[in-house]
């Protein structure tokens, strides 16, 4: 075979890392999304603003309260996970158990999600806020929310398998309601390295999940099978969830509006402790993407050596951008939740836990032209190369 050939896979996708490729891929973004990091920025400000120079509005927003949150905290944040939980395929559960390669990447997912994933933000949040207990405990719990929403994005950006992406999300779903409780007292309490007044009590923790994800899950898995029922599984993927789904920004932005004016005032005077966030927070996304996207690359050459036939990898590109995006990024909605549930609103946890929304657009952006980029690279190259192996 020519060597021309053998690297044609590669110079095909030259140009997806371009400028006019770069500007492609922002343009399959939602306009809602592409517009997250500058709003909740608009929405920071906004906040503040309200905190330092509207200081009533603090007790208006207190004069109902739910669970010891103040009921518009609460409305956003029920109203923030409702249309993540709808978009959930839960139809696709029993395929769970169909084919050896889903138990494969279901134990790997879980080692990543709720072994490795942890225990990362916990290493970088002690490397980088150790002498912020409060700020520290904040992205702990932050770490131990495993993204179910904005995975199915970045995932069809980067071209990864939409079907076993949707199996993931059901599958880290369920995970979160049973483990995010135990393991919140478990990182905190005994790993955080925190004091007693800033402790977690593992019936609060369990509340506040039951309350701001099983409450919305309950509704999320109505709401998709009435309307899939009432009318079609086509009009809700293609009419209902596109004009539904905005309102998981809207709820979030609404959050962080409140948030930012019970917090403006602390805002203000504590800049350096807020910026120092952002640090543990990026770490994170860099290493345990950039982890994940390697083990399944050295898998994936694994595979080759072995002469395994193509059609029958494992271990292919479209995989690795499942298991890299689902392990890099996070559900905030769920740490904002419990962070508020838990402190308060006012506390420097639900401050912390804030931040990560405002990173995640970028950060995950740019992980995407990077999967792109690798694709032609390793994962198509190797496979042009196996074929000529074998040929």
């Amino acid at each position: 075979m020519d060597q021309k050939q053998v690297l044609s896979p590669v110079s095909m996708r030259d140009d997806e890392t371009t400028p006019r490729a770069s500007q492609r891929l922002v343009s399959q973004l939602g306009i809602f999304d592409r517009l997250l990091t500058p709003t909740i920025l608009v929405c920071m400000v906004i906040g503040v603003v309200l905190g330092n120079y509207v200081p009533e509005v603090r007790n208006a927003f207190d004069t109902v309260r739910f669970h010891n949150v103040s009921f518009p905290i609460a409305l956003g944040l029920l109203v923030m996970m409702y249309p993540t939980l709808t978009k959930v395929q839960y139809e696709t559960l029993p395929s769970l158990f169909t084919s050896r390669t889903t138990y494969t990447h279901i134990l790997i997912s879980l080692a990543l999600n709720w072994f490795l994933g942890p225990f990362l933000m916990l290493g970088v949040a002690w490397a980088t806020l150790p002498d912020l207990p409060t700020y520290r405990t904040g992205v702990i719990l932050v770490g131990l929310a495993r993204c179910i929403a904005m995975v199915m994005i970045w995932n069809g950006l980067a071209k990864g398998h939409q079907e076993y992406c949707a199996i993931l999300v059901v599958f880290n779903s369920v995970l979160q309601v049973v483990l995010y409780s135990p393991l919140a007292v478990l990182f905190v309490n005994i790993f955080g390295g925190v004091e007693d007044r800033i402790k977690v009590e593992y019936g609060n923790v369990a509340i506040s999940v039951l309350i701001y994800l099983g409450i919305p899950l309950v509704a999320g898995v109505v709401t998709r099978y009435a309307v899939w029922f009432l009318f079609s599984k086509k009009f809700l993927d293609t009419k209902f969830l596109p004009i539904f789904s905005p309102l998981a920004l809207i709820g979030l932005l609404y959050t962080i509006i409140v948030m930012f004016a019970y917090q403006g005032k602390n805002i203000v005077h504590n800049l350096g402790p807020v910026f120092r966030v952002f640090v543990p927070m990026i770490l994170y996304f860099a290493v345990m993407w950039t982890s994940a996207f390697i083990l399944m690359y050295r898998l994936h050459l694994r595979e080759i050596k072995r002469g395994t036939d193509s059609e029958n990898f494992r271990f292919k590109y479209d995989m690795a951008v499942v298991q890299a995006f689902t392990a890099g990024s996070n559900n905030f909605e769920l740490a904002i939740a419990v962070a508020i549930a838990v402190y308060g609103v006012e506390s420097d946890q639900a401050l912390a836990a804030t931040i990560g929304p405002l990173l995640e657009v970028p950060v995950l952006l740019l992980l995407t032209w990077v999967a792109l980029w690798a694709r032609g690279r390793f994962f198509e190259g190797n496979h042009a190369i196996s074929r000529q192996s074998t040929s």
